[in-house]
Order: C-alpha cells, then sequence, then structure tokens
C-alpha cells in the first residue's frame, strides 16, 4: 500500500521547519520530507523526529550562493569543489536525521560539459553514501516549473542514473513535472520501476491537491502498488486553501 509523507517545501511553507515538523505529525503524516533543512540543526530536527515517531525521508542538495536564481551547482563546470561540499553537506545531514534519500540539484546549465560534470559528482555522491544506506536520487523538472535547469526528462535522467551505473543511484519522478511536459506518465513509471527511489504526487496542471485534475491517482497508486515499489510518495503541492482542510483526499484516495 502506498505510503504518504508530507513534503514540508509545500505544506506549511509559511511556518518555520519546527513548526511543519509539528503540524505534520498532528495532522497524522508518519513520514516528511524537505528541500533545505539548513538553517536548523540536523541534532535538533532529529530529536524532533523522534520525539513525534516522524521519518525524515529525504532531503535536497543546497542550492549554493546563487540561490534560486542558479538553482544549484552539481552539474556546473568549474564548481565542482563547491558541489562536492553541497553533497557532503547534505549526505552528513541525512546520516543524523535518517533520511532514505539525498536529491542532488544539478542547476541551470545546459551542454556536454555540464553532462560530464553531473555524472561525475553524482558518481562521488554515491560513493561517499556506500555505508550509509541512503540512495541518490536525481528528479527531472518541467521546462516551465524551472527553466533552463539541466535536467527535464525520465529518459535524460535514466541515461545518467545507467551511465554512473552505481546500486544507490535511482530516480526521482514528480508527477507534475513529468505529466507536464511529458505525458504518459503511467507509462514512464512502469517502464522505470526498478530504478524508482522516490515518487512526488500533485494535481494537473493546477499543482494543488491531487485528487483533481487530469491524472487519476488512485491509478497510479494502484500501479505503484502493482509494480512493488516500496518506497514513499511524497505529498508536494500547493494547498488549493489551508493544509489540512484540503487533507481530505487522503482518505479519499487511500
Amino acid at each position: 500500500m502506498v505510503k504518504i509523507s508530507a513534503n514540508l517545501g509545500f505544506l506549511w511553507a509559511d511556518l518555520p521547519l519546527p513548526q511543519r515538523i509539528d503540524r505534520a505529525a498532528a495532522a497524522g503524516f508518519t513520514a516528511v520530507e524537505v528541500h533545505y533543512p539548513y538553517d536548523h540543526a540536523a541534532h535538533d530536527v532529529a530529536a524532533q523526529l523522534t520525539e513525534h515517531d516522524v521519518t525524515l525521508v529525504g532531503l535536497n542538495t543546497g542550492l549554493g550562493p546563487d540561490g534560486l536564481e542558479g538553482f544549484g551547482v552539481c552539474a556546473r563546470p568549474g564548481r565542482e569543489a563547491e558541489a562536492r561540499e553541497l553533497i557532503d553537506e547534505a549526505i552528513a545531514y541525512g546520516e543524523v536525521v535518517g533520511a532514505s534519500y539525498v536529491s542532488i540539484i544539478a542547476g541551470r546549465v545546459s551542454g556536454a560539459d555540464a553532462e560530464q560534470t553531473f555524472r561525475t559528482n553524482l558518481a562521488y555522491a554515491c560513493s561517499r553514501v556506500e555505508a550509509s544506506g541512503i540512495n541518490i536520487v536525481i528528479e527531472p523538472l518541467s521546462v516551465s516549473a524551472v527553466p533552463g535547469y539541466f535536467l527535464n526528462t525520465v529518459e535524460h535522467a535514466v541515461s545518467i542514473i545507467e551511465a554512473v551505473d552505481a546500486p544507490n543511484m535511482k530516480l526521482m519522478v514528480d508527477c507534475f513535472h513529468t505529466q507536464t511536459d511529458q505525458g504518459a506518465l503511467a507509462e514512464r513509471l512502469r517502464r522505470h520501476a526498478s530504478l524508482l527511489g522516490h515518487v512526488q504526487v500533485a494535481s494537473v496542471p493546477q499543482r494543488t491537491e491531487p485528487n483533481t485534475g487530469e491524472v487519476d491517482y488512485r491509478a497510479i497508486f494502484a500501479l505503484l502498488d502493482e509494480v512493488g515499489y516500496d518506497g514513499w510518495v511524497g505529498a508536494e503541492y500547493h494547498p488549493a486553501g489551508g493544509v489540512e482542510e484540503g487533507l481530505g483526499w487522503l482518505k479519499e484516495m487511500l
């Protein structure tokens, strides 16, 4: 059965991270995921997670000094040392909080040099987590959501994973991004089920609660069960109203 984690980059986003964890636990979530938790000490977050009996599923590498404008550095030629610092930071944080995955953020960049840089940095990240059980994941992002981002299609991500060729290198499919840019969401999930390291959901095209829009998530959840996906599914959407008042989709769809 599909397990849902609350994405705290989108849910209760106006609150500090500790309060977001409190609210997620109070709403009945047993797992959360975060984008950039680095303003809060990992040991403090770990203690709060333990207090609430909540799992922190995963986190992203930091965006670097360019912030949202650059949207990451891990595929940027000439910034390998900076990328590895961000990778090390994310892995160290993930080990303290018990994360299952670290998502490596590539940046707004393109070209063959960027491809090679990204692959090299991913291989480094995979080698760093060999003993920890953490997976390294990469996520294609919609061109309309993050213009200029290095990775836009599931197929490109799969080609990189195959080139890196590490058992802890996995694919994150954000259903909103994939359906928005490529369509054929169910077909892609089925085809690449063995590579899935994380899945995220939101309605398309609104990116609100996943019980509206063009994607039938009941069918998607059934497919994930059918193909044996046993990871978490992140609720990464912009609430149409208050977070709690929109959570009826959980009982409705599960």
